[in-house]
């Protein structure tokens, strides 16, 4: 069947109004929560009967934010520190034919509520706010997991940065937001071939405008905006 009969069948809310400072990949950061909200014709519990035996969801989405009507063979990994190309089909850059993303999320909980009907609570997500779900399937370890698999280029490790949160700034951050913002920025969310020590970045999360720079392996919060 052609991709444009394709339905969207729920929309991913989470903490991030952009693609700036979302985690390179799922499943990094566990105590970032989102919330799955199913389309109205969707809406039917019995399409979730027995979801709540899996422990975690596969997510089948679309790249809203970065559909382009061409697209190139090659692309620039960040991992590589964008100074290399590689096949867009051994990347999972958002550039592609197709852009549809693939994502392992946590499943934390099921809620049924009066306005949007069955809701579901995952953990880990790595969309931006409002992105489209095409389907949900369960993860199964012994079919999905595979130990021995090779990493390719993507097996270089990121370490992680030290997060510095002055005192007073510190006490305008959510206390349920604190840890997984500490996540997102201990990842780093520059693009990996920006190394200038002056230049200041900036990314909403969760309702707040985070500025901060970055000095070898300390990344220093600078400033705390509303960004309501």
């Amino acid at each position: 069947m052609d991709g444009r009969y394709f339905q969207v069948i729920a929309r991913i809310h989470t903490d991030f109004p952009t693609k700036f400072g979302i985690p390179r990949q799922s499943g990094l950061i566990p105590d970032l929560k989102a919330e799955i909200v199913f389309e109205p014709e969707y809406r039917n519990p019995d399409a979730l009967r027995g979801i709540e035996e899996f422990s975690h969801l596969w997510l089948i989405w679309v790249f809203d934010r970065s559909a382009r009507e061409t697209w190139s063979p090659t692309v620039r990994p960040p991992r590589l520190g964008g100074n290399q190309r590689m096949g867009i089909f051994a990347t999972r850059s958002p550039f592609r034919p197709n852009p549809i993303g693939l994502s392992c999320v946590e499943l934390a909980g099921i809620e049924t509520t009066p306005t949007w009907g069955t809701v579901l609570r995952v953990r880990g997500a790595d969309l931006a706010d409002g992105s489209p779900i095409l389907d949900i399937k369960p993860y199964i370890p012994y079919a999905d997991s595979h130990p021995g698999a090779l990493e390719g280029f993507a097996s270089v490790p990121a370490e992680a940065l030290e997060v510095v949160i002055p005192p007073d700034l510190l006490q305008q951050i959510p206390s349920q937001r604190l840890e997984a913002l500490r996540g997102v920025l201990a990842q780093d969310p520059r693009p990996r071939y920006q190394e200038d020590p002056q230049r200041v970045y900036g990314f909403g999360f969760a309702g707040m405008e985070i500025k901060f720079s970055v000095s070898g392996q300390r990344l220093t919060v600078l400033a705390i905006n509303s960004s309501r």
